[in-house]
């Protein structure tokens, strides 16, 4: 995966072996800095590298479930235009043999005291890196599951309040394939963006999904589930009762259209929040992006 970069190929072993340790020093380490030198613009950039080598982009249910059940192998990338990723490091979708699919326990919520939820919801995508947790990753209880079993794991969290995920590294070659279901109060991509914008608010490590949420108000009742779901938040309700939508916030994971009982929420593409992680779209998108580049690094579907 790393060619002749020995330091990323390292740095990709130590992670996921010892992903535990490594994802808990890296929390302690950003709320050490916040604490005691919030005062110091210079951190900005340290976070920006971090961010630009290690983030995720938000799925909607639809287009997580478009990526689980991919019967053939999809190396895109990387994406250039940063429409999809936004990001200038970690950029492509390589996703070989996807039917391969490993779950094992999730780093962020095992470094917590009382995790909110079940930690088996950290799963991999295709069998070059669902192979080496499968090797490597015993003691976080890995196990190799079906496509159906995937798809059950991810709406059982969707259902507990939890978004997906797709997970980009410069560790894994730059590549996403691990998919996770990212709760407010446990993940750490979430913990780090919130540290991150003490000293830049344009700072994230979470791309949003490429979505955001129409509402009905013909249809709303104000029962304000809506509100109490979104992990984000970008709803609420005010004194007077009415609905607030603050669509900066957003990132379009869609669990509030999930939730609204009355139907009176839907998701929409936002030409503002990039390209959502379609699969039916990012192929076309990415290959006709690469044939007018002609040069850049290889692309292509393989049926």
């Amino acid at each position: 995966m790393h060619g002749w970069r020995i330091d990323r190929a390292i740095h990709n072993y130590i992670y996921f072996v010892y992903y535990r340790l490594y994802v808990s020093l890296f929390l302690k380490a950003g709320r050490f800095l916040v604490r005691r030198f919030l005062w110091l613009r210079e951190l900005r950039y340290a976070f920006g590298f971090v961010f630009e080598r290690y983030h995720g982009k938000v799925l909607s249910e639809s287009d997580a479930r478009k990526i689980i059940t991919l019967n053939r192998d999809v190396v895109l990338g990387p994406d250039k235009s940063e429409r999809v990723i936004p990001f200038s490091h970690a950029n492509k979708i390589i996703l070989k043999e996807p039917d391969f699919i490993a779950v094992m326990d999730c780093p962020c919520r095992l470094v917590r005291e009382k995790p909110c939820q079940s930690p088996g919801v950290c799963m991999a995508v295709g069998r070059t890196t669902a192979e080496f947790w499968l090797e490597h990753g015993q003691k976080y209880h890995v196990r190799k599951v079906s496509q159906s079993e995937a798809l059950g794991i991810i709406r059982d969290a969707r259902a507990r309040g939890s978004i997906t995920a797709a997970w980009f590294r410069v560790a894994t070659g730059g590549r996403t394939g691990v998919i996770c279901s990212c709760c407010a109060c446990c993940c750490g991509g979430m913990e780090g963006t919130r540290i991150g914008q003490r000293f830049d608010r344009t700072l994230s490590m979470m791309a949003p999904s490429g979505y955001s949420v129409i509402h009905d108000p013909s249809r709303c009742r104000s029962c304000k589930v809506c509100s109490q779901t979104c992990a984000f938040k970008a709803v609420s309700f005010g004194p007077d009762g009415l609905r607030r939508y603050d669509t900066d916030a957003c990132m379009g994971c869609g669990l509030c259209v999930e939730k609204c009982a009355q139907q009176a929420l839907s998701l929409t593409r936002d030409p503002g929040k990039g390209d959502p992680l379609d699969m039916d779209l990012v192929q076309d998108m990415l290959r006709v992006a690469s044939d007018k580049g002609r040069g850049g690094s290889p692309t292509g579907v393989t049926p």
